[in-house]
């Protein structure tokens, strides 16, 4: 929302293609993720905090008695950068189209389809990473991939009749357990640092997504 009212606002001044309010063309040169986004973070957030100080009054939209029966559709009412949905054009991340994605991001040898890592990168920097910087996402997350032994001796001694989904599930909550985030909010981090830590848990939790689903697969076969 806040780039679709920023957007908005800096359209009554000029007209760039879309991808310029999401995002630039190409990524710095750093294929460290997190050194990318300590640069960006703390701009991002003294932008939100301009934008807000100005803005913060302003009305975005009504809300209807159809919309709180319909699931709450069509309300305005959570701030996302990442993608926007347009019942013409279809969905865009970060401002590209999803032939855009298929055009810009970097493939693995051989393929034609981006890689995961690169549209990883571009969803979490705005920016449309090189190679290097998706083979470097490729090499953390096997990194992070192992699993605590307590999750696999759950996923083991779980019933075959469980559905994978509950299992899925609760891998996920019982990795709370390695959780870099509630370790740090406990410890009663600052909210301006908590993306340090939530950056930290989300890259272990995608790098472990795909050993629990191999492990319950295996068990169910």
């Amino acid at each position: 929302m806040f780039r679709t009212v920023s957007s908005r606002l800096l359209r009554q001044h000029k007209c760039v293609h879309p991808a310029c309010f999401y995002g630039t063309q190409t990524s710095s040169s750093s294929t460290n993720l997190k050194e990318v986004l300590t640069v960006k973070i703390p701009e991002k957030q003294q932008e939100v905090i301009a934008f807000r100080k100005e803005h913060g009054k302003t009305k975005v939209g009504e809300v209807t008695v159809d919309m709180m029966y319909g699931g709450m559709r069509g309300i305005r009412g959570l701030v996302t950068e990442t993608s926007v949905l347009d019942p013409d054009e279809g969905i865009r991340f970060r401002g590209y189209s999803i032939p855009e994605c298929q055009k810009l991001l970097p493939t693995a040898k051989g393929g034609k389809e981006p890689l995961p890592e690169g549209l990883f990168w571009l969803l979490v920097t705005g920016d449309v990473p090189t190679q290097q910087q998706v083979e470097a996402i490729t090499r953390e997350w096997n990194e992070r991939s192992p699993l605590p032994n307590h999750v696999i001796t759950m996923l083991n001694n779980f019933p075959h009749n469980l559905h994978p989904m509950t299992q899925f599930s609760a891998a996920i909550t019982v990795l709370n357990s390695e959780s870099k985030f509630a370790k740090a909010y406990s410890e009663g981090v600052n909210k301006l640092k908590y993306w340090e830590y939530v950056y930290e848990d989300s890259m272990d939790l995608i790098a472990r997504l795909p050993t629990i689903a191999a492990i319950i697969y295996r068990n169910l076969i």
